[in-house]
C-alpha cells in the first residue's frame, strides 16, 4: 500500500484506544489485579520505569496499528476492519503469545489475561480503521 494513502488521524486514534483499552483491561476494575499476582509485580515495583514502560508500549501501539492499517487498505469498511482485525489479534498476535507462554510455562489465565487483551484491542482497531476514512 502507498504510505500516502494511510489515514493518520484514525492510526493515531487506534494506537490510542490500545492505551485506553488497556487501562481499562488491566485495571482493578477487569483483569489486573490478578495479572500482577500472576506476574508477580507489587504496586511499588509496578511504579517503576513508567516512562520507558508506556513510550516503548506507545511506539509499539503506533506500528501495529500503522501495520494493520496498511493491511486492510484505503477501501476498508467497518465488517471488514472487525474481522480482519480480529483474526489478527487472535489468529497471529493471541496465538504467538500463546505459544511463547506455553514454552515459558506460563499460567492459563495469565495467558488468557494477555492474550486476550491483543485479541479484544486489534478487533476494536480494526473497526476503527475500517470504519474512519
Amino acid at each position: 500500500m502507498d504510505p500516502s494513502q494511510l489515514h493518520w488521524p484514525a492510526i493515531l486514534c487506534a494506537a490510542l484506544l490500545t492505551f485506553l483499552l488497556g487501562g481499562l483491561w488491566y485495571s482493578p476494575l477487569l483483569f489486573g489485579r490478578a495479572w500482577q499476582r500472576l506476574v508477580g509485580l507489587d504496586d511499588a515495583e509496578l511504579g517503576k520505569g513508567l516512562g520507558r514502560v508506556f513510550g516503548g508500549a506507545a511506539i509499539c501501539a503506533l506500528v501495529g496499528a500503522t501495520n494493520l492499517a496498511m493491511f486492510l487498505g484505503p477501501d476498508a469498511t467497518l465488517g471488514f476492519g472487525l474481522a480482519a482485525g480480529a483474526a489478527t489479534g487472535v489468529g497471529w498476535i493471541a496465538t504467538a503469545l500463546t505459544t511463547t507462554f506455553l514454552f515459558e510455562r506460563r499460567p492459563p489465565t495469565l495467558i488468557a489475561i494477555d492474550a486476550g487483551y491483543h485479541a479484544v484491542a486489534y478487533t476494536a482497531m480494526g473497526a476503527l480503521l475500517g470504519a474512519w476514512h
